[in-house]
């Protein structure tokens, strides 16, 4: 890949990295409000609870876009980390953070093996710090 196509991919990424943070400082959809009426408080849970897991969905695409650049710094950004083969041009321009070939993503989907285990949870410290 030459040095064109990774500082597109950079912008992109650096693009949907702002786009994310800003979404999530807004907040104010998962306050608990009371209401007199048990229907509107039924409504409220739900909305609630769908804007906790857009919250949630959002943070997790924020971490794999951080990962992505983070591999950018390492010089890894491109390669597949589970097969080392490089990424075809059009996976990364679906899916920019992506951290696997088509492949590879394929058998994680199916569980066929362990995807980060261990790094999952060194990526929230990092980002929690």
């Amino acid at each position: 890949m030459n040095r064109t196509e990774l500082e597109k991919y950079k912008r992109v990424l650096e693009a949907k990295q702002a786009e994310l943070s800003a979404g999530l400082r807004k907040r104010d959809d998962i306050a608990i409000e009371k209401s007199p009426d048990a229907l509107d408080e039924v409504q409220l849970a739900g909305e609630r609870e769908l804007a906790i897991r857009t919250l949630d969905r959002e943070s997790s695409l924020l971490r794999q876009v951080k990962s992505a650049l983070a591999r950018f710094a390492d010089g890894s950004y491109g390669t597949c980390m589970h097969c080392d083969e490089e990424i075809k041009p059009k996976r990364l321009e679906a899916v920019p953070w992506t951290k696997y070939c088509i492949t590879c993503q394929e058998a994680a989907d199916r569980h066929e093996f362990e995807s980060d285990p261990g790094n999952a949870a060194d990526e929230f410290l990092a980002d929690a710090a």
